[in-house]
């Protein structure tokens, strides 16, 4: 089966879309709630954690065979974790340099389709997990916090497949296009670092 260009831009512009339609709960304009359909669409809401999960995906499916499952869930587990200890309040230094440099870095080895061992990448995944965990962590009240983080917990599951499924499409027309996809998000991340 082949994809067609239109295809794959109908799919890229359907992952973006919600971005740029939502914001991050309790911003002026919008109710305020912490439940699960909350922490459900807060990870469409953010660039930076967009282009993350789907740039995770991307790679996992270039490293394929268990890494398409792996890296993800080892990002999704240690992302949990991160939002556990950003819940008590913990200060993580370079917070917001850390979120940056994940999309910098992720969508570089998607750009240059870097391999790695599968418990490396699901390392370094982790590693950055952190970072996004602990934002997630911080910005949630101490009321709400179990079904708004399942919510941002599926969201970001189901990012990363969507960029398993673009990165298994793509690969079968063209690497380019999923390679072209990683500099797109390693530019972004460049940007976020610079502001």
């Amino acid at each position: 089966m082949k994809l067609s260009p239109r295809l794959a831009i109908f799919a890229a512009t359907a992952l973006v879309f919600p971005a740029l339609a939502h914001a991050h709960p309790g911003h002026e304009g919008h109710e305020l709630t912490w439940d699960f359909g909350a922490g459900l669409v807060h990870p469409l809401s953010g660039l930076d954690h967009l282009l993350a999960m789907v740039a995770v995906g991307l790679w996992a499916a270039q490293l394929g065979g268990r890494a398409r499952w792996q890296v993800p869930a080892a990002f999704v587990g240690v992302m949990a974790l991160g939002s556990a200890i950003g819940r008590t309040g913990v200060a993580v230094p370079g917070l917001e340099q850390g979120i940056a440099a994940s999309v910098l870095v992720l969508g570089l080895l998607v750009a240059t389709a870097t391999r790695l061992p599968v418990a490396a990448g699901m390392a370094l995944a982790g590693g950055f997990a952190v970072f996004h965990g602990v934002a997630h962590g911080a910005e949630m009240p101490a009321a709400g916090g179990l079904g708004y983080g399942s919510g941002f917990v599926t969201a970001t599951a189901l990012l990363h497949a969507a960029g398993v499924g673009l990165g298994l499409l793509a690969g079968r027309v063209s690497t380019r296009a999923t390679r072209l996809a990683g500099w797109g998000v390693a530019a972004a991340g460049a940007m976020m670092l610079a502001v």
